[in-house]
């Protein structure tokens, strides 16, 4: 009698200690993350400021910040996204400065030779739809390195909400401190010194087009930046024809930035798509890795446990509980392995659809045809070729005294069929 006691308690006993595995298996081992996002306000001008105190800012197209090694299934860092997120990002940061009322014109520039008072660049450090990091650097016309820095932030459970502000991107925290950052910057400034930035911007245009009559106007100071030695007379009848020139270069630079407008609002919905996905991927993965081994460990170690389970019992009834036991601790054992296993399978489907949206991003700008007296000029490639080939002509234009016509005509950039996000 007292054998047969003993054996039911052993048999209860690993029965008990079954479920209990069963039991970390089931809810011990998947950690649900939530996480809420980090937000920042965006100081907005409270009264209209002086248009000799506002500043033209241009954003460079961003380093994509691609290893020269990179390895996709390593760093999941794909290059045709990053390549989308180097021009896509400049824009909103464009957006977000414009909303200010801090600066002048902003606009996205196709290239370093673009006369603007401010430059702005970047690097793209890291972007995954959770995770934002973008290395961001000023400095103006004069050479004068304002600031660099890093801007970072992780995005929470409502950033990809459908009920969220659409006109906040989830990385918008990362703009907003940027935007605060550089009218911080700006607001130690003397407006004498403003006034300097404007006028060297204008010099350093004058003397591209002209080196042979302004090209004596600016020299590098003991600090080594540019300034202005002597400032043109107002009534020369050649400051007025370029500074016509210059309205229209930035007549043009405006007209690339409707390239920039159409390919950031072309890839937004499946740029969202994809940072809401990778996101979901990221807590996923994250869950998966703290989660899939313990689930296969725990999985085998239940079936290494219930197979040495002794099935041997004096009574029939005590043998057939003891092999269902068994029977059912092996199957959950080995479900749970495949779970765990199902759980790497689902993570690389996700990477391959992120794939198959990183590949539909393209970035390449419709002609543009220019009229000069009546002739017309096509420029091809890409918004940065563009711009070179404009610059070319627009030296040729001052060099043989030709005019061009008031109007430049413009295709739309042709936007590619993009998935929704």
């Amino acid at each position: 009698m007292r054998i047969r006691l003993i054996d039911n308690m052993k048999t209860k006993l690993q029965l008990i200690l079954t479920a209990f595995a069963f039991g970390l298996v089931g809810g011990g081992c998947t950690v649900s993350e939530v996480i809420y996002a980090e937000t920042s306000e965006l100081e907005v001008a409270s009264l209209q400021i002086s248009e000799s105190l506002l500043l033209d800012v241009g954003i460079l197209h961003f380093d994509a910040g691609i290893p020269e090694e990179n390895d996709v299934e390593k760093t999941r860092i794909y290059p045709e996204v990053r390549e989308a997120e180097a021009r896509y990002l400049p824009y909103h940061i464009k957006t977000t400065l414009q909303g200010t009322g801090f600066w002048g014109a902003v606009r996205v520039i196709p290239s370093a030779n673009v006369a603007t008072d401010v430059i702005v660049s970047g690097t793209i450090e890291e972007s995954d739809g959770e995770f934002i990091e973008l290395k961001l650097k000023a400095e103006d016309a004069t050479g004068r390195f304002w600031f660099e820095k890093s801007y970072s932030m992780q995005t929470g459970i409502a950033s990809y909400a459908e009920y969220r502000d659409r006109a906040q991107d989830p990385y918008q925290k990362v703009f907003n401190d940027f935007a605060n950052d550089l009218h911080a910057h700006v607001m130690t400034f003397e407006p004498k010194y403003v006034a300097r930035i404007r006028d060297v911007s204008e010099l350093k245009f004058f003397g591209d087009m002209a080196p042979s009559a302004f090209g004596e106007h600016l020299a590098t100071n003991e600090e080594g930046y540019l300034e202005a030695q002597r400032l043109p007379a107002e009534n020369d009848p050649m400051v007025d024809r370029l500074r016509q020139i210059r309205e229209r270069d930035r007549l043009v630079v405006d007209t690339l930035n409707e390239h920039y407008a159409n390919f950031y609002y072309g890839i937004a919905l499946p740029y969202e798509g994809w940072r809401k996905r990778t996101r979901e991927q990221s807590v996923a993965y994250r869950q998966t890795r703290k989660s899939a081994v313990q689930r296969a460990l725990i999985g085998a170690a239940v079936m290494a446990g219930s197979m040495a389970v002794d099935t041997g019992s004096s009574s029939y009834s005590g043998y057939r509980a003891k092999r269902i036991a068994q029977t059912v601790a092996i199957d959950r054992g080995w479900r749970t392995i495949m779970d765990a296993l199902q759980q790497h399978r689902a993570a690389e489907i996700h990477r391959e659809e992120i794939k198959e949206l990183s590949e539909s991003f393209v970035a390449e700008a419709a002609p543009m045809v220019v009229e000069v007296q009546g002739e017309s000029m096509r420029l091809t490639g890409t918004a940065e070729a563009q711009y070179e080939s404009w610059r070319k002509l627009l030296k040729q234009i001052y060099e043989t005294d030709t005019g061009f016509s008031e109007s430049i005509q413009v295709g739309d950039p042709a936007r590619s069929q993009q998935p929704s996000g």
